[in-house]
């Protein structure tokens, strides 16, 4: 079973930065998508970060500017960059990939924007 594990959540002032690592069980290669998520309290999860497209990762609108994806096929890790963090980043976020239909989701990492 592959597993994805999340890290680098945690407590953080507004206008500070996180790095999010997501490692991977298996080799990231193998997998045709590679994305990060987010769910805040009381919200629906949403879509921040593409990492496996043409032409590099895609963000939401919500994030653009502000958070970076990126890969290492050596550790089989990819990881999100964010910056200038808010409060309403304040969240859960997963890791998610696969090859649909077969998908498979990390337990999470809390972000938490506070002063």
């Amino acid at each position: 079973q592959v597993q994805l594990v999340e890290s680098g959540g945690g407590l953080v002032q507004p206008g500070g930065s996180l790095r999010l690592s997501c490692t991977a069980s298996t080799t990231i290669s193998s997998f045709n998508l590679m994305d990060w998520y987010r769910q805040a309290p009381g919200r629906e999860r949403e879509l921040v970060a593409q990492i496996f497209t043409t032409g590099g990762p895609n963000y939401a609108d919500s994030v653009q500017g502000r958070f970076t994806a990126s890969r290492d096929y050596v550790k089989n890790t990819v990881y999100l960059t964010i910056n200038n963090l808010e409060p309403e980043d304040t969240a859960v976020y997963y890791c998610h990939a696969g090859h649909p239909p077969i998908e498979y989701w990390g337990k999470g990492t809390l972000v938490t924007v506070s002063s």
